[in-house]
């Protein structure tokens, strides 16, 4: 790898602002200092120091988020706030997007990277990963609700839901209002809304908290992200069927 796309891929400047570098010779490649831009690297062997501090290289980056209401899942939209707006000019990549995506006024986990191929696996009709929401109603949920979602729902547009698990939390006779746990093993646009709709009941509050083996962070505020833990991200694998 060519030593100044090494340092632009670690963040440490644009291509223009690294190759400024160099020439200075703030790089040095195995205790040698390198003032060729061009200069070829061994990112997993060589040790590069910038300004005499060591570089590790790492191709892929994993965040979990957990998201507010308000955020859309993009990576840049000139009028809304997106979700990677949220980050930090230290962690922000113009690489990084969001694996999926959840609605403007959804809130909760979703996973951020620079992996295509991770991404893919996640979100491949074939794989059937499984996606759980909080969800609140208004409505009372029945039993009738929970068999209705096992034997594939039909929702707008006639289209029919795999079967899906709903497992009713609680339920407020003097509010009219329910809330319970929703798996899916699919992506519908705006699926839970649909699917709710066609039980006679409305959204009032919507939070993804699985995806895969991966749960959200309770404790990560709204708005907030952290790298993934080592063994979240072989939860997140994990997820192939």
């Amino acid at each position: 790898m060519r030593l100044d796309k090494f340092l632009a891929d670690m963040n440490l400047g644009s291509r223009k602002e690294v190759k400024a570098y160099i020439k200075k010779g703030l790089v040095r490649v195995n205790q040698q200092i390198i003032k060729q831009d061009k200069y070829q690297v061994d990112e997993q062997n060589d040790q590069v120091y910038f300004d005499d501090e060591l570089v590790v290289y790492q191709k892929y980056f994993y965040y979990l988020m957990n998201k507010p209401q308000g955020v859309i899942s993009a990576t840049v939209d000139d009028f809304e706030e997106t979700v990677l707006d949220l980050f930090s000019d230290e962690d922000y990549r113009e690489d990084l997007f969001p694996i999926g995506r959840l609605d403007k006024n959804t809130e909760g986990l979703l996973v951020i990277s620079n992996d295509g191929a991770l991404a893919h696996r996640l979100l491949s009709p074939k794989k059937h990963v499984p996606k759980q929401y909080y969800v609140e109603v208004s409505g009372l949920l029945t039993k009738q609700d929970e068999q209705a979602c096992l034997n594939q729902l039909k929702i707008d547009g006639g289209e029919i839901c795999l079967p899906a698990q709903l497992q009713i939390l609680s339920t407020d006779e003097q509010t009219l209002t329910s809330s319970a746990l929703l798996t899916l093993h699919e992506g519908k646009f705006h699926q839970v809304k649909r699917m709710m709709q066609a039980l006679g009941k409305e959204v009032a509050y919507l939070k993804r908290v699985r995806m895969g083996q991966l749960f959200l962070d309770e404790q990560l505020p709204l708005g907030a992200y952290r790298p993934l833990t080592a063994d979240e991200l072989m939860l997140l694998q994990q997820t192939e069927d």
